[in-house]
């Protein structure tokens, strides 16, 4: 309408560390006066006047600050505090800090600017771009407490304000920035094979790479979005993450609108959760397992879709918000099941049975539904008996918290890697190959943990009954100039963090290997897939897509000499050895792309073998839509 008020801009609500504060909203700011105060906050804090400042505006965005409260406010422009007083005024321009009161209700000023003032296409775009931006500065808080989940000593992330250096170091966040276009340009094209294609018989529909936006073409010829997982006619959904984004979720996927009943087993806490419940739809449960033990989190990274034909099992790499779907290189694994025949109830597989006993881990409330098929039934861990689980060439590696011993030893975390290998029988070639190790956050690491791990991930026996013997292990992590050159710039390190002291340890110089993923274009893509694997050459014995980043709250710590494993975290993986349960044999498969050292660097992607489906057969997926 004619008579609308013009908007300039908005007031961001930031926390004490500059991070957007979900829990307050944004205050629009229009052309000509604003009166900001404590009905603004909706806070009863008396410091804080009814009419505290105003902000005189004009069509350009430029704006004049007054105090018309008793308490000073403090401006603060780049690196100058200025302290305002009572009636004292001040210009501001976009970018600008003001604290209402010295050290406490901070806002940023953003302003739309004059060319898109009157444009209410242009001003939604804006706004939707400030929440996205919102949303990955609080994915990075998180991301940040996830990483010291095992360090009870250290508990605060050091800043990183050298982030030119050439070693390998931990990005932290901070440089939030986005890359400009020129720094975009000045990288160069690293991308080695542009026409770089899998022959259809040999593309295995189960391990695959998931989206990414702004590479080329042909590397996403074979990926998918979360809409060609959740899609058809789901009953039952049950989604398991560690951060969800429910107004992206539903908007990126809305076919979750359609499925009747939808249950979200998270990670998330304090004004998010609020946000969640108070968001989601009437037929969504929420839930979050228990963590027994302190610095633990739900990371696992899941889905359990019910349909009428049987039920779909999804492991994935990616949180429920729109940077972990839309710019990161992720991975997921995702296979169909049929329906138990009637006589075959009782049956069971190893898969089924690492299935069942994690999902009775994380004690969600049971709920009855009606389903076509079967009629009312709860829907708990037992209910996932009734698929048949026996095309399943992979098998469940979880972690779950807490003290795990006797029996129970070899039941989660690197332990039960342990014991899956043990099964298993490799090809000679295998005998004391590498491991690699690939991930996105790393953990506070000791030499003889990461032996601990090394023993468990180089289990197995070769064809002759002698111990596969173990592999030296690889860390592939990116180092700072990838994040620069990366699609998201230096915010993309928000999603690689690690306090300094952990990457600089002496011990781990020997282990380092550099992010490298020309063959699928991912290189400028970074890493928050998490994938382990053992190879020769380009044959692998196994291979691990997972949620568990290196860490001991991921994998598990033994103790009491070696009679007790400690795990805080949720986690799950799927693992591909070929093992049946008894004794299998290693496959070779041969992958499109070169392994070998140069110096320190590992030239070829873990993710070239999630786009080949490796080592991976029996039925392809089927698409049940």
């Amino acid at each position: 309408m004619a008579g609308s008020p013009v908007k300039i801009g908005l007031l961001i609500p930031l926390q004490k560390n500059l991070l957007v504060d979900y829990s307050v909203s944004n205050i629009p700011i229009f052309q000509g006066g604003n009166v900001i105060g404590r009905n603004n906050l909706a806070i009863s804090d008396k410091r804080v006047s009814r009419k505290h400042v105003s902000l005189h505006t004009t069509v350009d965005g430029s704006a004049e600050i007054v105090v018309e409260g008793p308490n000073p406010v403090i401006v603060k422009s780049g690196d100058q505090r200025k302290k305002l007083s009572t009636q004292d005024k001040a210009l501001i321009v976009h970018g600008d800090i003001i604290e209402l009161i010295p050290g406490n209700y901070l806002f940023k000023y953003v302003t739309v600017g004059s060319e898109h003032a009157s444009s209410s296409k242009t001003d939604s775009s804006f706004l939707r771009k400030e929440k996205r931006h919102s949303v990955e500065e609080s994915s990075a808080v998180k991301r940040n407490r996830h990483i010291l989940e095992d360090e009870a000593l250290e508990r605060t992330l050091l800043d990183n304000d050298n982030l030119e250096q050439d070693d390998v170091v931990a990005i932290t966040p901070g440089h939030s920035q986005l890359k400009p276009p020129e720094v975009l340009a000045s990288c160069g094209n690293t991308e080695a094979s542009r026409h770089f294609s899998v022959p259809k018989d040999r593309l295995s529909l189960i391990f695959r790479l998931m989206r990414v936006q702004g590479i080329p073409a042909w590397a996403n010829s074979c990926s998918v979005a979360i809409r060609d997982v959740i899609q058809g006619n789901v009953l039952v959904a049950v989604l398991s993450n560690y951060m969800v984004d429910i107004d992206w979720l539903m908007s990126g996927c809305p076919d979750l609108r359609k499925i009747p009943h939808v249950l979200v087993i998270h990670g998330e806490s304090g004004a998010t959760v609020d946000h969640l419940k108070k968001n989601r739809p009437a037929n969504w449960i929420l839930h979050k397992p228990p963590l027994p033990i302190s610095y633990g989190t739900h990371h696992s990274k899941a889905m359990l879709l019910v349909y009428p034909q049987g039920v779909r099992v999804v492991v994935h790499t990616a949180n429920l918000i729109y940077v972990d779907w839309n710019n990161k290189t992720q991975g997921l694994w995702m296979q169909d099941f049929p329906w138990k025949d009637q006589q075959n109830l009782n049956k069971g597989s190893s898969f089924e049975n690492d299935l069942v006993d994690y999902l009775n881990a994380l004690k969600w409330p049971e709920f009855n539904v009606h389903l076509p098929v079967v009629g009312n039934v709860n829907i708990n861990p037992s209910f996932f008996k009734n698929f048949d689980y026996s095309s399943s060439k992979v098998r469940l590696i979880a972690s779950v918290p807490g003290y795990h011993k006797g029996t129970n030893l070899k039941n989660w975390g690197h332990m039960k890697l342990r014991g899956v290998l043990e099964e298993c029988i490799f090809d000679k070639e295998f005998c004391k190959s590498p491991l690699v190790y690939q991930f996105s956050s790393l953990g506070s690491l000791d030499e003889r943990w990461l032996a601990e791990l090394a023993v468990s991930m180089s289990s197995g026996i070769l064809n002759d009954g002698s111990p596969l013997g173990s592999g030296k292990p690889l860390i592939i992590w990116p180092t700072v100039e990838d994040v620069r050159c990366s699609l998201e710039g230096y915010a993309a390190g928000n999603a690689i963090p690690s306090p300094q002291q952990n990457v600089e340890k002496d011990f781990l110089k020997k282990y380092w290997a550099r992010w490298k993923a020309n063959h699928v274009g991912r290189c400028r893509a970074m890493p928050h897939i998490k994938s382990y694997t053992r190879y020769n050459g380009q044959n692998l014995a196994w291979f691990l897509l997972t949620s568990a980043n290196l860490s001991k709250a991921a994998w598990g710590a033994l103790q009491k000499n070696n009679s007790q494993l400690m795990i805080r975290s949720y986690e799950v993986a799927s693992s591909d050895s070929d093992c049946d349960g008894t004794k299998g044999r290693g496959r070779s498969a041969h992958l499109l792309m070169d392994w070998r050292r140069e110096g320190e660097e590992l030239i070829g992607a873990l993710e070239e073998a999630l786009l080949l489906g490796i080592a991976v057969r029996g039925e392809e997926w089927r698409s049940w839509r």
